[in-house]
């Protein structure tokens, strides 16, 4: 719940600590008080958020929680003219940075949005994921992100790749989210421990040694916590040609079978195993000036060919004090049940509460 002062305090640390951070495209103060009488007889109660990009205030997601009571102040970087490979956003200030490390991206497409979120100026953020663009910047910069099931809420993306997601503090505020935008949307307590499946690299990726170890730790600590119960694994085929055919409107048979064979392997292991764990990308966080040769999609965008619901949860930091991400995915149309998953799993990792005190270093 926010009343006028505490909004007005949000607007004041956003005026203070954006320009270092350009996180955001524009912010609104006026339109946002404006809405904060009605909005605070709402269930939001005025609850600040942001939204994505420039056309981000007109999406499904940020009018339904609108119309629940959140209040909007502003928009959120993406990608601008000569941003290499959409791995970090342009805000008004300049070129947007991770407030981990500001001489590294935050990821993107939605790096405000992840940005925003993680320098603890709003709860919770709109994002939208067609390759990863909800998971990698939550991963990179230590929040948590969600990216539903594709066609579960309105996309505009004509290639069926790209799916409504939030950025958020934590899979608790992320709740709040999917509460709102999903009509008939109820809680699914996870039945512990999970059956589940680690991969490092899903049979063909190059993760890092260190990401894969940090990744790796946090299974550990999940088993031993008795979250989950690890299984058999996974091997997917390399999806790359195909998403980028799909991405490009012309798929051809060899890009189709590799779809329809990743299709067949995640029907057969989620018949099975209720949830998959992965590292969120192969690499750490790279620096402003791109990520060379590696795919920091490789760990992601399978999903979003696939379809299936996927989450970045924080799962630790390499040596260099940049944020790792532990991916969670669950059966299509089970985005209830990954939440709750994802909740047991930080609650786990991190205790209750946000896993990281935003960037004045993590927590525990």
């Amino acid at each position: 719940m926010a009343d006028s002062t505490e909004l007005r305090a949000v607007l004041a640390s956003i005026d203070r600590e954006d320009p270092a951070l350009c996180a955001f495209l524009d912010v609104r103060p006026e339109d946002a008080l404006a809405r904060l009488p009605a909005a605070s007889r709402l269930p939001l109660a005025g609850l600040p958020f942001a939204v994505k990009g420039p056309t981000g205030l007109r999406s499904y997601a940020a009018r339904r929680l609108i119309a629940a009571g959140g209040v909007p102040v502003g928009s959120t970087s993406v990608p601008g003219p000569g941003t290499h490979w959409q791995t970090w956003g342009l805000g008004r200030h300049g070129r947007t940075v991770n407030p981990w490390r500001p001489d590294r991206t935050p990821g993107g497409s939605s790096a405000g949005s992840a940005a925003a979120v993680a320098a603890g100026l709003v709860p919770l953020a709109t994002g939208s994921d067609g390759a990863g663009s909800v998971r990698i910047p939550a991963a990179w910069c230590g929040v948590f992100g969600l990216k539903t099931t594709n066609g579960l809420l309105p996309s505009p993306d004509r290639s069926g790749l790209a799916s409504a997601g939030v950025l958020a503090a934590s899979a608790a505020e992320a709740e709040t989210y999917l509460r709102c935008v999903l009509d008939g949307y109820a809680d699914v307590p996870p039945e512990l421990p999970l059956p589940a499946a680690y991969s490092p690299d899903l049979g063909f990726a190059e993760t890092e040694p260190e990401v894969a170890a940090v990744v790796r730790g946090a299974v550990r600590r999940l088993e031993a916590a008795g979250v989950v119960r690890l299984g058999g694994g996974l091997g997917l085929l390399d999806p790359a040609a195909t998403w980028l055919a799909v991405r490009g409107g012309d798929v051809r048979p060899p890009e189709a079978e590799v779809r329809a064979e990743n299709d067949r392997r995640l029907d057969a292991f989620f018949a099975r195993t209720p949830l998959l764990l992965t590292p969120v990308t192969p690499n750490r966080p790279h620096g402003h000036e791109g990520p060379g040769d590696t795919f920091s999609t490789a760990l992601t965008w399978a999903f979003n060919l696939s379809g299936h619901p996927a989450a970045s949860v924080p799962a630790g930091f390499t040596g260099d004090g940049c944020p790792v991400g532990l991916q969670l995915v669950a059966a299509r149309g089970r985005d209830a049940e990954l939440l709750g998953a994802a909740g047991a799993v930080e609650r786990a990792l991190w205790g209750p509460g946000a896993p990281f005190a935003h960037v004045h270093g993590p927590r525990g």
